[in-house]
């Protein structure tokens, strides 16, 4: 079966992203070796992605987005994230703290409205994403 061209452009959809940062240290673990604490300005970007707009033309709104990013990551600010649950029992490396926002965003958005990725930098050039597993809607 030949797919039309303009039948690949007829499904649209639409993405927001919302940046944050803030300070903290850490101490990883590799190869069994404890790093020494030191610290970061931590670059978080969450994007969330969906469908259609509302009867506002809005995906959803940039300020929820905002203020679910900021709950997320308060507890972090300023602190050795080492001693900050979840990461007092797991290593706090930019992969996990990638994760543990994601799971913090991607619950109560708004309906049709999926998290697409989420993005830790600790420093230029380096970042770590975190693509939740998308389920599939009953189709």
């Amino acid at each position: 079966m030949e797919t039309n061209r303009c039948d690949l452009y007829s499904f649209r959809m639409y993405r927001l992203r919302v940046d944050r940062e803030f300070p903290a240290a850490h101490s990883i673990t590799i190869c069994g070796e404890a790093e020494e604490i030191h610290g970061h300005h931590f670059r978080v970007g969450v994007v969330v992605e969906g469908p259609s707009l509302d009867g506002e033309e809005l995906l959803c709104d940039f300020h929820d987005l905002e203020a679910r990013l900021d709950r997320a990551i308060d507890p972090f600010r300023n602190r050795t994230v080492n001693g900050v649950p979840p990461f007092d029992r797991v290593n706090p490396t930019a992969e996990a703290l990638a994760r543990h926002f994601g799971e913090a965003m991607a619950s109560g958005l708004p309906e049709g409205v999926h998290l697409v990725e989420v993005a830790v930098g600790e420093a230029p050039g380096c970042t770590a994403i975190y693509r939740p597993e998308r389920k599939e809607s009953g189709r």
